[in-house]
């Protein structure tokens, strides 16, 4: 089982990734190459300052969806936090950018919706596996 990767790693790995996604119009390499990803810009809960993430996201039933895996940490990341605080945010997909407002998946949609994640990228049901929580899951509609 591989570890949790720290908190300064991650802070600079997602620094380089939103850096890479925006000078490449969204498309980035490595081992997202075949990825969709969106930035996330969300307001913090405690702060209220901006926060952005670079998170894969789906497409299933027509709805934009985002994970709230952390890589199967036994914590949710912060920006599902910002969410469940403040539903309204900013994303960056490709070259478009525009404000969402978001809804977590209610238990019986999140299951339907995580076994079609699953069956796209397998990775997500380890992650799944690693930890106790249920991995949440939000859809972004268009503000």
């Amino acid at each position: 089982m591989s570890e949790i990767p720290s908190a300064d790693f991650m802070r600079e790995f997602n620094k380089n990734l939103i850096e890479e996604f925006r000078a490449n119009g969204g498309k980035v390499g490595g081992q997202f190459a075949d990825a969709n990803l969106l930035l996330l810009t969300t307001t913090g809960a405690k702060s209220g300052q901006p926060r952005l993430a670079p998170l894969a996201c789906f497409t299933v039933d027509g709805k934009l969806i985002i994970i709230g895996s952390k890589a199967g940490a036994d914590t949710n990341p912060d920006w599902v936090h910002n969410l469940r605080a403040n539903p309204r945010a900013h994303i960056e997909v490709g070259t478009d950018a525009y404000d969402v407002v978001s809804r977590e998946l209610p238990r019986p949609e999140r299951d339907e919706l995580f076994e079609k994640v699953v069956a796209a990228a397998p990775g997500f049901g380890e992650y799944q596996s690693k930890t106790s929580r249920v991995i949440p899951l939000f859809e972004l509609q268009r503000a």
